[in-house]
């Protein structure tokens, strides 16, 4: 197995930016927040859906979990969101966003939403 290429954390200022996205996935909303380090890149992001059991809602915050350290220890955005893009489990189908007008999951909109806000579609 190849070892790490860094295990520098890249810690978000104590206080920070962060821009909070609203959405809805077939009837289902949902906030995106997204904490920016210093230069405006995502460093962290929480989700939270309005309806949402218990299971669904440790898996999505076990995902923002990850997906943040992803970002703190050197993940490029565009390589974070080709991972979760395509994923499919409900809710899935039309979004209140016409950029991103429909979805195979949460996470497919979400990765879908930051590659196009903050990578390759920025």
């Amino acid at each position: 197995m190849p070892a790490l290429t860094s295990l520098h954390r890249e810690v978000l200022p104590q206080t920070r930016r962060s821009l909070t996205h609203k959405f809805a996935i077939n009837g289902h909303e949902g906030y995106l927040t997204i904490g920016l380090f210093e230069d405006g890149r995502p460093g962290e992001i929480f989700i939270k859906m309005s309806k949402e059991g218990s299971t669904l809602s440790g898996l999505i915050q076990g995902f923002c979990r990850a997906f943040s350290l992803c970002l703190q220890h050197g993940l490029s955005l565009p390589d974070a969101c080709d991972r979760f893009k395509g994923m499919r489990f409900e809710p899935m189908g039309g979004t209140s966003n016409a950029e991103i007008p429909e979805c195979s999951s949460i996470l497919d909109y979400v990765a879908r939403y930051l590659d196009r806000e903050f990578g390759r579609g920025a």
